[in-house]
């Protein structure tokens, strides 16, 4: 007797549904992302880029892993964390800063790298253009050279005396150039003198506040700047010491004890760089996302520092600040 076969369409419908079951035991794949900080990782700029992610439905630990890399007070770390980021197969590199982009970029030219700030990358070689990057870097900058000189008018405002002001900048940064000059034209405009001092290395900034005090200026100006910005508790103590009035660029001059600033809201652009991560995760190639211009900044007032040198800021300018530190 012949054996019945099974209808070659059953046969069919059994192989689909077995591919089904197994395409849907798949693991879906979580995106690992890699973000590679510098010496002087900053908590809140961490956890502002883990808000943006958390805004667009991402969650660490659940649907995305977050490789976290910091020197650690140590810049010569950097190039190797950038390298095991790499190794890892991480799916986009975040970087915090000029330095830690520098070394991505030399770490790898295919992972995707977002920055989530650089003072000038134009100007560094970062990227071609902000409208249209090339290569596999995008991002956002914290240039704004005007924003030099609304520091000055808001340091005529503070000191009402102000006729002289040191201007602390590093020549050799490609933002200094730029950023100067904003200065300058502001100073003009304010009947203000300016006595540029160059800081080009940690033990410069001594020398540059023998200076200021020696051309009798009444406060100090500080550009942006990575030498700045990583010796900026120096700078903050020695214009204590000097009992010079002083008006930084970022936000973490004034936690360290700094006078005033006014400046780039960094943590807004951490978290505006999460944006950049969800739309490379879904397809978007880096060379063709415009790097983004600031669009938030605070001025801050540290009247611990105020009270230090002897100095009372006026309540017209007191009351235009976003954040007061007592």
């Amino acid at each position: 007797m012949k054996q019945a076969g099974v209808p070659s369409i059953l046969i069919a419908v059994l192989l689909l549904a077995l591919g089904v079951i197994a395409d849907a035991q798949q693991p879906t794949k979580v995106p690992r992302i890699g973000y590679l900080g510098g010496p002087n990782p900053l908590l809140e700029r961490r956890e502002a880029f883990r808000q943006g992610l958390r805004e667009l439905g991402y969650i660490e630990g659940k649907n995305i892993v977050i490789e976290w890399r910091s020197g650690e007070g140590k810049s010569e770390r950097v190039p190797a964390l950038a390298a095991e980021l790499v190794r890892l197969k991480v799916d986009v590199i975040v970087t915090d800063g000029s330095n830690s982009t520098r070394r991505a970029k030399e770490a790898t030219s295919t992972i995707p790298i977002v920055m989530a700030q650089d003072v000038d990358p134009v100007g560094r070689g970062i990227v071609a253009s902000l409208a249209r990057p090339g290569g596999n870097i995008t991002g956002l900058s914290n240039l704004a050279p005007e924003l030099s000189g609304k520091r000055l008018e808001l340091l005529k405002e503070t000191v009402s005396r102000l006729s002289r002001v040191a201007v602390f900048g590093t020549s050799n940064t490609p933002s200094t150039a730029p950023t100067l000059k904003e200065t300058e034209l502001a100073a003009g405009a304010l009947g203000v003198k300016v006595q540029y001092l160059d800081v080009l290395d940690p033990k410069d900034i001594e020398i540059a506040f023998r200076a200021a005090s020696k051309g009798r200026v009444d406060a100090v100006l500080v550009l942006t700047g990575p030498l700045a910005f990583s010796q900026r508790t120096q700078i903050a103590e020695l214009a204590a010491k000097s009992r010079l009035p002083a008006i930084y660029p970022q936000a973490e001059f004034t936690v360290v004890g700094g006078l005033m600033s006014y400046g780039v809201s960094i943590t807004d652009l951490d978290r505006r760089a999460a944006t950049y991560v969800d739309k490379i995760l879904k397809g978007a190639k880096p060379a063709g996302l415009p790097v983004e211009q600031p669009i938030k900044f605070e001025f801050i007032i540290n009247l611990k520092a105020a009270k230090q040198i002897g100095l009372t800021i006026p309540p017209n300018v007191l009351a235009r600040a976003d954040k007061v530190i007592k």
